[in-house]
């Protein structure tokens, strides 16, 4: 049996400030593990499954304990639990190992809800950005809700937290920051831009006025409906979608 202090000290996980202070962080279900298991950036520290888990990934941490059904619910953060759950080391990228001049970055200002982020991990892995920065207000990217939402993508993508103001500041002059605004050149029209960092902003609120500040070119999504007015803006992981899209294309 799992004992009440484990089961304690895996929940605890799911809060971001215990989170931080043992540096791991909880991933469920076999698809998800799966991708982490293939990943030479995530490392699995413990294993909890149940006897309907086959373990066909080869994965053999240093702890890893077949647990009842009862004790696996216990733990869980899934309204269903998966029959596998793993606990796994935070990790620690470095700055200096990304090359901004030759790769397009993802920057994120205070991008709160989990499901976008999660889902801009899924774009960013799909659209070949391998890293993201974001501002130190932005969502966890290792909250449970996040890596659900990842689908297995943070096991491929970085992600970095800094004072993103800060940064950007110290690299505006060397390479092209663009931010997303609802005024701003139209993305269909803007040339070629095979690397530099893209600005995300915030759900409600658009990139903040520090960061704003840092930018170089303002770029937008144009709409085609008739009465713009009466047409909402796009959802930011939307936006991401199709500017990382436009991008791309233009730099095939």
């Amino acid at each position: 049996m799992i004992s009440k202090s484990n089961i304690k000290r895996i929940t605890s996980l799911q809060q971001k400030k215990f989170r931080s202070e043992l540096g791991l962080f909880i991933a469920e279900g076999t698809r998800l593990i799966e991708e982490i298991a293939k990943s030479d950036y995530i490392k699995v520290e413990e294993l909890y499954y149940t006897s309907q888990w086959q373990n066909e990934i080869g994965l053999h941490p240093a702890i890893e304990e077949e647990i009842a059904l009862n004790e696996m619910k216990k733990i869980s953060s899934l309204t269903t639990p998966s029959p596998v759950l793993a606990i796994c080391k935070i990790p620690n990228p470095l700055f200096s190992n990304i090359d901004f001049n030759n790769n397009l970055v993802l920057a994120l200002d205070t991008i709160q809800d989990p499901g976008n982020m999660g889902t801009i991990l899924r774009l960013a892995s799909w659209f070949g950005v391998a890293n993201i920065i974001c501002s130190n207000e932005t969502a966890d990217a290792f909250s449970p809700k996040v890596i659900q939402a990842s689908m297995g993508a943070i096991a491929r993508v970085k992600v970095h937290y800094c004072n993103l103001a800060e940064k950007l500041e110290s690299l505006k002059s060397t390479i092209p920051v663009l931010g997303s605004f609802m005024n701003g050149e139209n993305i269909y029209n803007i040339d070629k831009t095979p690397s530099g960092i893209l600005v995300m902003g915030n759900e409600g609120n658009g990139i903040s006025h520090n960061v704003e500040k840092q930018i170089t070119k303002r770029i937008t999504i144009p709409s085609f409906t008739e009465n713009n007015s009466n047409v909402e803006s796009l959802n930011v992981a939307m936006a991401t979608a199709v500017i990382l899209s436009e991008l791309r294309r233009k730099n095939r």
